[in-house]
């Protein structure tokens, strides 16, 4: 049988240094290898300077995808030191909560069938990040428990940043050891989040003014499941964007039970909305019933629906 493609979706803690975000790209496809049937292939590099973020897109075959991670987070390990900014503010450090350099590397399967492929790819890449780059590693969703309502979500772990996460692994309470790799952060990479799922949706909406970070928060609170209004599998935070603007930055966990639609709605009920964003690629379902007046510059059907991008 032919190995199923899946995805792996690295996020990496750097949004402003261009040349240092081609050089981990460059090394997640090894741009010096010849094409192969098997080769890794980046279908995708997402960059935000306010969450000081790229998410980088890639896709390939069991083994194939575990060795091109590997080479990406050595590079990013090698460029980065996410631990100097453990005290900065948030604009220094970046909008976006995280852990780590490689702050979540998920394995991505398409279809329920390739789940078992993707876990034992997802175990493979937790193993080999924690002891070849001795940076400790933590599994969350349903790899870290037996059952997905037991299992340890992003949020938690990411919650205070890697301060606390360092301060929980030394043995303050809630105490945490991690899954792969040594029992303490890395001193300039941190922690890496790894996961087996199927896709989700990254998205951004940002709020017109004269809403700002507060009016985001607000709404995203209320939005997030288990908010007052809250939407089933969404998670949602308000964050502060530069000359005083405002974004509801969101994942959708189940976008084909929940579309983007859905979504926008429930949050143009409390805010007016400027535009939208998709951080990396989406199923094309998620886009059903999606209003056209509302703008998401830069996006592109043919390289940002998953189905279509595998085909180019």
């Amino acid at each position: 049988m032919t190995p199923p493609t899946l995805l792996a979706v690295p996020n990496i803690s750097e949004g402003r240094d261009e040349r240092v975000i081609a050089e981990i790209g460059a090394a997640f496809t090894d741009a010096t290898a010849p094409a192969a049937p098997g080769a890794v292939r980046l279908l995708d590099v997402h960059t935000d300077r306010d969450h000081h973020r790229t998410v980088f897109t890639l896709a390939g075959q069991p083994r194939a995808l575990s060795e091109a991670l590997l080479r990406g987070t050595r590079v990013a390990i090698e460029r980065v030191d996410v631990m100097a900014r453990a005290h900065a503010s948030p604009e220094e450090a970046g909008q976006h909560p995280h852990v780590g350099v490689v702050d979540v590397a998920p394995i991505v399967y398409l279809d329920p069938q390739a789940r078992g492929a993707a876990c034992a790819e997802a175990l493979v890449v937790g193993d080999r990040i924690g002891h070849e780059l001795d940076v400790p590693v933590f599994l969350y969703g349903e790899l870290s428990g037996e059952h997905t309502a037991s299992a340890r979500t992003r949020a938690q772990l990411r919650r205070g940043g890697v301060a606390v996460l360092a301060a929980r692994m030394a043995g303050q309470e809630p105490a945490i050891a991690p899954d792969f790799g040594p029992p303490h952060v890395h001193r300039g990479a941190g922690a890496t989040l790894v996961a087996a799922r199927p896709p989700l949706v990254a998205f951004n909406l940002q709020l017109a003014p004269p809403a700002g970070p507060q009016d985001a928060r607000r709404v995203a609170a209320m939005i997030r499941e288990g908010g007052e209004h809250g939407l089933p599998g969404l998670r949602a935070i308000g964050v502060a964007l530069g000359d005083g603007l405002a974004q509801v930055s969101m994942n959708v966990e189940r976008p084909l039970e929940l579309p983007l639609a859905a979504v926008l709605e429930a949050v143009r009920a409390h805010a007016q909305i400027a535009s939208a964003e998709l951080v990396g690629l989406a199923p094309a379902a998620a886009f059903d019933g999606f209003p056209p007046d509302v703008p998401i510059p830069g996006f592109d059907p043919a390289r940002h629906l998953i189905e279509n991008a595998l085909r180019c």
